[in-house]
């Protein structure tokens, strides 16, 4: 009796509550999807180094994991709750035909395993296709080669998501069970007749509160964009909970603060139910003033996490274009002295063939190591020069101390380096980028680096930027930062070189720098050169470090940044979607079977309502309008929250890459969230027109 009873409950709620069982399907789904990444990569033709990040990856996203599963486990305890609270006269009926309260349990354990079987099966089905349109985008964010995939089925996901599924279940069962336990029988009888008192909040109160809420976030909000730069890691707790405080007292107020509003606008309050829809929107703030809150932070963590990862993402992207013009760069420190002070503050030597060898090119490092040059093309070598007492600090002359207490952390003694014009722009062709001229008393700074610019920029422009350099002094042709760069990297990362006419007297040479393409036509041809300079077992590299050279050696290849920077854009991609997801489905969830709720326990007022003469067109506008206010106002204060929540991930990210254009990023995260949020919406406003006509 017990499993048809059941079984019949459990076709009432799929056609009830279609929201419920689609989140929970959509939760096992994505969950499995995301942790099937370790089956999949065994199919992806990479490399080693790309291997390697992929399973760094997959390694995050199990931390990730349990992280997502906390947060659908309380959303289906939440969730569970509605559910149970709709069907309190239900129980109330069963109680009074006899039947005890722990044979209610029984039926709800019994519901709840069916419930949860069936969003497990159906959850796995669609992760388990789903997973595969995983696999070609993993290949196709890594480049890799697809040529061996095939269907693929992981256990070990499997496994996972099983276990995580029953533990979030064995919860709602204990919490199923002791709220059964808990209710009495006059109660559930006369539970679909009470409701929610409404409570008016003193009207000066909820003014100030407001005022107070907006003061708060006002502040927080200057904390992490106006003082963005000087604000520590363990200094962020207090933004954060300011952010929280002030989210709450403003969703706190805001119901006694829109109603004594708009009770002022009598052609507003008086016009069409507009009165009723105000006093349901009162009453149902009052008690969702928590839900609200979490909902509103959760919104606001989707919109940051999606923009700023998307933003992040297209900025690495065009740089990584735009910054690797050639396939290798090389650099080699000159004229060691016979001895060094190391970390450990005792007295080093260096090596006698590590001293003779940094007196001479690169290239002759190279041919002397066994390197054949056919394999190189288009091999430019120049020196780079610095002065002693020339450090940024320096640089930055009588600006110094006002930058410097803005910044405290930057490099100030770095030493300047210094290249001549004629050096530069033979570089500059090779890469297809601006050359410059310069006469013979003026110097230029190229600078790239979106921070650095702007703090150069302060000092070139303030009229006074004479440098001295090798005993004559140079003024700057240009009163700011002009675009350049010479090492080749995954973002714009030029801290500043300076250049100078041929003609000045440089004597002191710090470094040999050296930039090539691969003599090769095709990609395979370009891997098998890069495992010379990259594979610790290549004929070099093992020459090199007999020889005790490797250690005045450093380069960069452009196979290695992309392979790199693509690992980790990929791994901010993926685990912001992850997140992104999940968050956008728990917000609407919650506020989908909140309202549901309520249009079933607020059945009697729009049947009220009918009987005093309103239409369906005008009911149903006026249950419109109460949900769409509800999903609104969340959203509205979200938007706001990331506006600057934005601002601080990219000042925070300065340091990794220039600020790309949120433009794209932006409205891709809000097709996601209009998609998915507006769906939910949707189906909530269907569902409760459906629930408001079974009368009573």
């Amino acid at each position: 009796m017990l499993f048809k009873l059941s079984i019949k409950n459990i076709a009432k709620s799929i056609k009830d509550y279609a929201i419920y069982f689609l989140t929970l399907v959509l939760g096992v789904a994505i969950f499995y999807m995301f942790n099937s990444l370790d089956s999949q990569q065994a199919m992806l033709q990479v490399s080693s180094s790309t291997l390697d990040i992929i399973q760094l990856m997959i390694g995050i996203l199990s931390f990730v994991s349990i992280f997502v599963a906390v947060v659908l486990g309380l959303l289906i305890v939440y969730a569970n709750n509605f559910l149970i609270n709709r069907r309190k006269k239900e129980f109330g009926i069963y109680m009074t035909l006899g039947m005890g309260r722990k044979k209610i349990s029984e039926i709800i354990l019994l519901e709840t395993v069916f419930v949860g079987l069936i969003s497990l099966a159906v959850g796995l089905i669609i992760g388990i296709f789903a997973s595969q349109f995983m696999s070609i985008l993993v290949a196709k964010l890594f480049e890799a080669d697809m040529s061996k995939f095939h269907f693929v089925f992981s256990k070990d996901a499997c496994i996972k998501t099983c276990i995580y599924f029953a533990i979030m279940y064995l919860a709602v069962m204990i919490f199923n069970t002791m709220t059964i336990l808990r209710y009495k029988l006059i109660n559930l009888l006369n539970a679909y007749k009470k409701n929610e008192k409404i409570k008016i909040k003193n009207p000066i109160m909820a003014i100030l509160i407001f005022v107070i809420g907006v003061c708060i976030l006002g502040y927080a909000y200057y904390m992490v964009t106006g003082k963005a730069n000087t604000l520590e890691t363990e200094d962020l707790i207090k933004p954060i909970s300011m952010g929280i405080v002030g989210t709450v007292a403003i969703f706190w107020s805001l119901s006694g603060f829109i109603l004594i509003t708009i009770q002022k606008m009598k052609n507003i309050y008086l016009k069409d139910t507009n009165m009723f829809i105000l006093r349901q929107i009162n009453n149902k703030i009052n008690t969702t003033v928590i839900s609200m809150s979490v909902i509103c932070i959760m919104l606001f963590m989707t919109i940051t996490i999606l923009s700023s990862s998307l933003s992040l993402r297209n900025s690495m992207q065009k740089d990584l274009i735009e910054m690797t013009p050639v396939d290798i760069n090389l650099e080699k420190k000159v004229n060691l002295p016979e001895s060094f002070v190391g970390s450990d503050g005792n007295t080093h030597l260096y090596d006698k063939t590590l001293i003779d060898d940094s007196k001479i090119p690169i290239t002759e490092t190279l041919k002397n190591n066994g390197m054949d040059m056919n394999l190189l093309k288009d091999i430019i070598e120049i020196p780079i020069y610095e002065e002693e007492n020339l450090t940024v600090a320096k640089f930055l002359g009588d600006q110094f101390e006002a930058i410097h207490q803005e910044f405290p952390f930057l490099m100030y003694e770095n030493i300047e380096k210094i290249v001549k014009i004629s050096d530069y722009n033979k570089i500059a062709e090779l890469y297809g980028i601006k050359k410059y001229e310069v006469k013979d008393n003026e110097y230029i700074m190229i600078c790239d680096f979106d921070n650095q610019v702007q703090i150069r920029n302060r000092t070139l422009s303030s009229g006074n930027n004479t440098l001295e350099i090798a005993g004559k002094k140079y003024i700057s042709k240009y009163s700011e930062c002009q675009p350049g760069f010479m090492e080749i990297s995954a973002t714009h990362s030029n801290l500043g070189i300076l250049l100078v006419p041929d003609n000045c007297p440089l004597t002191r040479q710090s470094k040999y720098f050296l930039v090539a393409n691969y003599n090769a036509n095709t990609d395979e041809e370009k891997e098998n050169i890069e495992k010379v300079f990259s594979d610790d077992n290549s004929d070099l590299i093992q020459s090199l470090s007999k020889n005790a050279l490797t250690y005045n050696f450093s380069g960069m290849t452009k196979i290695s940044i992309i392979e790199s920077s693509v690992g980790i854009t990929t791994i901010i991609i993926f685990i912001a979607i992850y997140l992104g997801l999940i968050f956008l489905i728990a917000s609407s969830v919650i506020l989908a079977l909140k309202q549901l709720t309520e249009a079933s326990d607020n059945r009697q007022r729009f049947t009220i309502l009918r009987k005093i003469g309103c239409d369906e067109k005008m009911i149903n506008k006026s249950l419109f309008s109460q949900i769409g206010i509800f999903f609104g106002l969340p959203l509205v204060l979200a938007v706001v929250h990331s506006i600057f929540g934005i601002q601080f991930v990219l000042i925070g990210l300065s340091g990794i890459t220039n600020q790309g254009d949120l433009v794209p990023s932006i409205i891709f995260t809000t097709l996601i969230i209009g998609v998915i949020y507006g769906a939910y919406f949707l189906a909530t406003y269907f569902g409760g027109k459906s629930i408001i006509k079974e009368g009573d």
